[in-house]
């Protein structure tokens, strides 16, 4: 068996362009799926496609370790959001094809079930990007906490951390513990609610964010400083209680290693679309096993990158919880069947061959890329702020 030739389509889904990669064999109507979506570098990553394609045509598809190890190693300029993107999109698809080739579902060639079911987790709004990002009020809040309990879910992240000054900024400290409030209330006490900082805040704020948020219980905090501030995110832990998460820019196993060897998080959240693709994901994910750190992998992003988390969830020992966006756009079983309905909370093994995602051409030309740019926060001064 043989790669002929590898493509992508984009799908624009509202905030992101979903980049989906298909690698074509010489065997009839063998063709594996993957997707490779990078927020608002989209023609960078298709580009990024085009450079790997060649290296990998003409070699067999289900020599995956090595054609990883082909495509990590070979271009003299290693990593980087945009190629490793690239290489997590192709690297699904091959996954796809060894498992369409024998005719098993994905999760059996990953070495068989570590579980019954994968427990999902919602976004306030079924993670509409409005609803997600750009509603804050207290009663939207519990009004979509509501609709997420009502829809089966037990676990919901909220962003209740808004956009706040270095330091200081009490109004937004107050803020984000009614929001807090009005979400455990519209939960109830035996729902886990995870807050997502999203990289905003500095080590001091994070610190008083958390004596905020801490006594309603949250299941864990996410992504309280930004990624590459290693020193800032000890100077956290040390005064947080909360348990901790991050990972979901962090693109290879070395990079979550530091993090480990100093116990800074408790939770790992490497997004396979992001992070090598199920390839580097099982590798991270062993890693973390053994510093005893759980995973709860990224994915605010496409179909086929949600059924990829979910065959790697069933097979992942030391699995946590899965994120979803699941109302993102309201077309998404249109352009992409096979992902199977979520029933209170869970998903349960699927049964197709391979990943189990397939894609209508026709329907997925109606929604064509659309260019966009980057959210753009700035602060009372003007200075530039995280989103």
């Amino acid at each position: 068996m043989k790669i002929t030739k590898i493509t992508t389509t984009v799908v624009n889904a509202k905030m992101r362009n979903w980049v989906v990669v298909r690698v074509y064999t010489d065997v009839a109507g063998l063709i594996g799926i993957g997707e490779a979506t990078l927020e608002f570098q989209t023609q960078a990553v298709v580009g990024a496609v085009e450079d790997l394609a060649p290296l990998l045509v003409g070699r067999d598809p289900r020599e995956i370790e090595r054609n990883w190890q082909i495509l990590y190693r070979h271009p003299f300029f290693k990593g980087g959001a945009v190629t490793m993107s690239a290489i997590s999109g192709i690297d699904q698809a091959l996954w796809d094809i060894s498992a369409k080739d024998l005719n098993v579902p994905l999760w059996r060639i990953l070495g068989g079930l570590a579980r019954d079911r994968v427990r999902m987790y919602d976004h306030l709004g079924g993670g509409n990007s409005d609803a997600v990002y750009n509603s804050d009020s207290v009663s939207s809040f519990e009004d979509k906490m509501k609709q997420s309990i009502k829809d089966g879910f037990t676990a919901v992240k909220i962003l209740a951390v808004p956009q706040s000054a270095p330091l200081g900024d009490a109004q937004k400290l107050r803020h984000a513990g009614e929001l807090m409030e009005s979400a455990r209330r519209a939960a109830g006490p035996d729902v886990d609610i995870m807050i997502d900082f999203h990289g905003r805040t500095t080590a001091a704020m994070a610190i008083q964010f958390a004596e905020v948020l801490a006594p309603y219980k949250p299941l864990f905090l996410e992504e309280i400083v930004p990624p590459d501030q290693h020193e800032a995110l000890k100077r956290a832990r040390a005064k947080i209680t909360v348990p901790l998460a991050t990972g979901e820019r962090l693109l290879h196993r070395e990079d979550f290693l530091p993090l480990l060897e100093d116990g800074l998080i408790d939770v790992a959240q490497p997004d396979v679309c992001h992070a090598g693709g199920i390839t580097e994901l099982r590798k991270i994910s062993a890693l973390c096993d053994t510093y005893g750190v759980t995973m709860a992998p990224h994915n605010p992003l496409g179909p086929i990158a949600t059924m990829v988390n979910v065959h790697l969830g069933l097979t992942t020992p030391n699995f946590l919880i899965q994120e979803v966006m699941r109302s993102d756009v309201s077309w998404r079983s249109e352009v992409f069947s096979g992902v199977p309905e979520i029933k209170d909370g869970h998903i349960y093994p699927p049964t197709a061959p391979g990943i189990g995602v397939e894609m209508d051409e026709k329907e997925a030309a109606k929604h064509p890329f659309v260019s966009g740019i980057p959210v753009q926060w700035f602060h009372n001064d003007g200075s530039v702020a995280d989103w």
